[in-house]
């Protein structure tokens, strides 16, 4: 890939249409998941790859040994969540994928936008002094402009 990404997108209303409505019928379907905070996402143990093998062999050996499972250990319940985490990680691969996808095109895009941009605006440093367009130049490289630095902004 070139120092510039090479990219071509655009989108009709249409579907824009169908895309928003994918994603309504995604949320609605998908309105089980749960919302953790950082701080719920910290306290809770996790259930990784050696752990899960670990997890999926100890519940199988209840299910076959139902007299040592007393009804508080809920294993039902761990057996259909465990049917539900299978049925869920496809899924979420998918959407993954999609979403790097959609992240590299936003980056690639933004690219090649920011590319034109610092062309113009050299173009514009060159030329736009006699074409009467030093003014919007020069507001358009405020984005370049380095401020003095404060005692105050330094403390902040």
């Amino acid at each position: 890939m070139s120092s510039q990404a090479s990219v071509s997108l655009s989108f009709t209303d249409v579907q824009l249409a169908a895309i928003d409505a994918a994603l309504t019928e995604l949320e609605t379907q998908f309105a089980g998941l749960v919302g953790l905070t950082a701080d719920q996402r910290r306290m809770l143990t996790k259930m990784g790859n050696k752990s899960e093998a670990f997890c999926r062999q100890t519940i199988s050996l209840l299910g076959q040994n139902p007299q040592l499972v007393p009804e508080s250990v809920r294993l039902a319940d761990s057996r259909q969540l465990l049917a539900a985490l299978d049925e869920l990680r496809p899924r979420m691969q998918r959407l993954q994928r999609l979403g790097e996808r959609i992240a590299d095109t936003d980056t690639a895009v933004g690219s090649a936008v920011m590319q034109t941009a610092l062309q113009g605006y050299a173009l514009l440093k060159v030329t736009g002094r006699n074409q009467g367009l030093e003014a919007l130049r020069e507001s358009v490289g405020e984005r370049f402009a380095r401020k003095p630095r404060t005692p105050e902004a330094k403390a902040a």
